[in-house]
């Protein structure tokens, strides 16, 4: 398939009740072995891409790192690949532009885009964000790739769950306003209660993107909320390593 068909096929695979499920990788290696079970899509989890290479997670990996390393996993593998490319290594829509374009270059089809002030605090202000994702959509279209953007807010992991139903019409708002800068989907980690899930799902027009930390977890009932897409963050490596340390530990103990 051509870069273009695997972006409308990857678009295709978020359905509400039946999401796309995506077991997050960090390199070509761990793709490989993700593809070779089954799976329908791939995407990287910035968390893990960067403890694979020995940084810390928010763009302390460098930006040439991340798309080397994507486009390793593009040249070995012909799955469709949503880059988690945090808050695009730039806050000007100008250079932010330039930097999608380099994405795009590696073959990737996708990618996570959270509203977070990388490097700072809290969230950028709606009108801002806004601008930054109507930068993205209109380089994608430039290129001709129909790029998934995968509109990440912080609203709910910047917070305590508590406080999550009191913040759901600050969430709902920037959903809105990135659905009509251009997003493709709606990304919400950190919101754990069905309910709450459920009504995002319910009032959001695009497909919503839940995040699941517990990869032994049934999926089903998130399915059942309306959700189009489970990720897993960093939690595939956690658990890799994890085995890891376990397996090696019995040659060292």
């Amino acid at each position: 398939m051509t870069q273009t068909d695997r972006a409308n096929a990857f678009a295709a695979l978020h359905q509400s009740g039946n999401p796309l499920v995506l077991y997050n990788i960090w390199d070509a290696g761990s793709a490989a072995a993700v593809a070779k079970a089954g799976a329908a899509a791939l995407a990287t989890g910035s968390w893990s891409v960067a403890a694979a290479q020995g940084y810390d997670d928010g763009e302390a990996l460098p930006m040439e790192v991340l798309l080397q390393i994507a486009g390793r996993i593009s040249a070995t593998n012909d799955l469709p690949l949503s880059v988690d490319f945090e808050g695009g290594y730039a806050t000007d829509p100008e250079d932010l532009s330039l930097h999608i374009k380099r994405l795009l270059a590696t073959g990737a089809v996708g990618l996570n885009f959270e509203d977070r002030v990388v490097g700072g605090k809290g969230l950028h202000d709606v009108d801002t964000q806004v601008a930054r994702i109507k930068a993205i959509r209109t380089t994608a279209e430039d290129t001709g790739i129909p790029l998934y953007i995968n509109a990440r807010t912080d609203v709910f992991l910047q917070s305590k769950p508590e406080q999550h139903a009191e913040l759901m019409d600050e969430a709902l708002t920037r959903a809105a306003a990135y659905t009509e800068a251009g997003a493709s989907g709606i990304f919400v980690p950190g919101l754990a209660e069905p309910e709450l899930i459920r009504e995002v799902c319910d009032k959001v027009r695009l497909p919503v993107n839940a995040m699941c930390l517990d990869t032994a977890a049934d999926v089903t009932p998130l399915a059942a909320l309306g959700v189009a897409r489970i990720s897993f963050g960093p939690a595939p490596y956690r658990t890799a390593m994890k085995t890891l340390t376990a397996q090696a530990a019995r040659l060292y103990s």
